[in-house]
């Protein structure tokens, strides 16, 4: 066994250590290509033609592609190296003595921190769209290059958050005092189905790039979609008019919370990546996070108020499925759907509460 561990020992430290020369250049931002040499002539001193210079350009860019083929193919060989070497010690433990046991811990977390770096390299490497990418947009490079225009992207995503969000809150005030018309309530319900449509494509790009936005924060939106989807579809009639109004007054105040969080989560998000303690592709979410404890937990009671809101319109609908004049099928799936909601949410913020605090008491403990 101890012969085993010498040579994981040794392959990891060949995974660590050994790099070809490009590998340098997929752990951060995607260096530029030095400026061609620009030979003085006759017609333009020191300047290349338009020509010229398009010819350098397309040369570089086979060079980076070729790079990128090469690093890409370089990755995938030592992430199986490395998922070989975990296996092999998780059956050397069972037998392990308390030194080669000591020693097995410190390999996996090489292992770990290597895996890491792995995901941080392939942010700047072309990869696979998943399966909704490749639905909505087809088998299309969305991997940006540089970290200005990944951070552009997140900024314009989070800004399309908070002008969506306004425009809601102020559709759902709208409808709820104004607008009493089915037309208006079918604007107000496509305007969702296109926000969290949308919403979810630009996560997924976000994610091909780097993004560490996952678990049910990503699938939220996705069940988001459907409820809207329904909502539009549920024609007008005796059930639609008694759940209308509950439905949009949940809409305001879903607005205004989502509006406090993204104020106050990119401020925290702010000061914790210039303490360099968050990704600088971290994005803001309709949830709790742990990150959130430190300066945002006065949002917890609005959280879970949203949640048993959630809780409270799905047990409105399933009242309203048993009345005697309901026909409509969209009845029954919203309630089902509400109800998803209320326990997704409530059950992964009460977890992140409880995981919290159990550190907490445990550094108490320690001190």
């Amino acid at each position: 066994m101890l012969f085993l561990l010498q040579e994981s020992c040794q392959c990891l430290f060949k995974l660590v250590c050994f790099y070809p020369p490009w590998f340098s250049t997929c752990n951060g931002a995607a260096q530029e290509p030095p400026p061609p040499q620009v030979p003085v002539g006759s017609e333009a001193p020191g300047l290349l033609s338009s020509d010229e210079t398009h010819k350098v350009y397309r040369q570089k860019l086979e060079e980076v592609t070729s790079l990128q083929t090469a690093c890409s193919s370089s990755i995938h060989r030592q992430k199986k190296t490395l998922r070989d070497l975990k296996h092999s010690l998780q059956r050397c433990k069972p037998r392990a003595t308390p030194e080669e046991f000591a020693l097995i811990e410190q390999i996996s977390t090489q292992i770990k921190e290597r895996q890491n770096a792995f995901f941080d390299m392939e942010a700047y490497l072309p990869k696979k769209n998943g399966l909704y990418l490749n639905l909505v947009l087809g088998n299309v490079n969305v991997t940006l290059l540089s970290n200005q225009a990944k951070f552009a992207y997140k900024d314009e995503y989070e800004k399309f958050k908070l002008y969506l969000t306004i425009i809601l809150l102020l559709g759902a005030v709208a409808c709820r005092f104004i607008l009493h018309y089915r037309v208006t309530d079918e604007v107000f319900n496509f305007l969702l189905v296109w926000y969290y449509c949308t919403l979810t494509i630009r996560e997924s790009i976000l994610i091909s790039n780097g993004s560490r936005i996952k678990g049910w924060w990503v699938s939220h939106h996705y069940v988001s979609t459907f409820l809207s989807g329904v909502m539009l579809t549920w024609p007008d009639g005796l059930m639609y008019q008694m759940f209308r109004s509950q439905f949009l007054a949940f809409s305001i105040f879903q607005s205004c919370v989502q509006f406090l969080q993204y104020y106050y989560q990119r401020g925290c998000l702010y000061r914790l990546r210039a303490l360099g303690e968050r990704n600088h592709l971290d994005l803001t979410v309709e949830g709790f996070q742990s990150w959130m404890w430190r300066g945002l937990t006065f949002l917890l009671p609005f959280l879970f108020c949203g949640h048993f809101w959630q809780l409270y319109n799905a047990i409105t609908l399933f009242e309203l499925s048993r009345h005697e004049e309901c026909k409509e099928w969209q009845v029954c799936v919203l309630a089902f759907t509400f109800l998803l909601l209320f326990l997704g949410n409530f059950l992964t913020t009460l977890k992140v509460v409880h995981t919290k605090l159990q550190k907490n008491k445990d550094k108490m403990k320690k001190l």
